[in-house]
């Protein structure tokens, strides 16, 4: 699903350049629930961004659903994101004059869709995530919890291959980011591809596979006991 290639990234930095990815490998196959650690600085957020064509790289190949990415002009990294890729982040990202079905509905909206239609598939997945009932309220009368969830929806109503969550339970408690993991393995049992950013220990042990960067390269891709299991089975 997503495939690597010894891939390069740099930034200039006034004369100089500051090297953020120096060489990375990756496979992640579809239907993996796999989650990239590292501290500030190790390139983590960058390997999202490229992943999730917010960003290019400089050398080296990425593939996404066997499609070389390469040359891609916005309105073609545009169509690849809405096709293939779902977007969670720490800070939900929600629209705050809308209520939680309209920012569901949103991808659908710029997808073509009548309104009636697109409300009708927000609410089957606020439902989905255990929200339906809190459809018509806005962002500010959700708790956080609520408001990861409402992200989450947003994320699937697109139907995507692979959702890409960065930090996705850094603003919540650990109560909630228990429920928050449980609904994110409970997608990925479904068959979707999960790939995770964070820097909590705990977070990324309930991934199948925990890969770990520091200063730009791989130090360790390993499974955990779930990805094991999940192997074995």
């Amino acid at each position: 699903m997503i495939k690597i290639e010894g891939l390069h990234k740099s930034y200039p930095i006034g004369k100089d350049s500051l090297h953020v990815l120096k060489g990375l490998d990756l496979h992640i196959k579809e239907g993996e629930f796999v989650s990239i650690m590292g501290s500030s600085g190790s390139g983590k957020s960058t390997l999202l961004n490229i992943v999730g064509l917010l960003d290019t790289h400089d050398e080296g190949n990425y593939f996404l659903n066997g499609q070389l990415i390469q040359n891609l002009n916005e309105k073609k990294a545009a169509v690849l994101r809405n096709k293939f890729l779902g977007f969670v982040f720490q800070s939900f990202n929600l629209i705050s004059y809308k209520t939680a079905l309209e920012n569901v509905a949103l991808p659908l909206y710029y997808k073509g869709m009548g309104r009636k239609e697109r409300l009708k598939i927000a609410q089957e997945y606020l439902e989905k995530v255990e929200l339906g009932p809190w459809a018509n309220h806005l962002p500010n009368e959700l708790s956080g919890g609520q408001k990861q969830r409402v992200a989450i929806a947003r994320a699937l109503v697109t139907n995507p291959k692979v959702i890409l969550a960065d930090e996705p339970t850094g603003a919540l408690d650990s109560k909630t980011t228990d429920s928050v993991m449980d609904l994110l393995k409970g997608i990925n049992d479904e068959g979707m591809t999960v790939f995770v950013i964070t820097h909590e220990e705990d977070v990324a042990e309930q991934t199948n596979r925990i890969v770990r960067l520091k200063d730009g390269v791989i130090i360790s891709d390993e499974y955990t006991k779930a990805g094991k299991l999940k192997t074995v089975k």
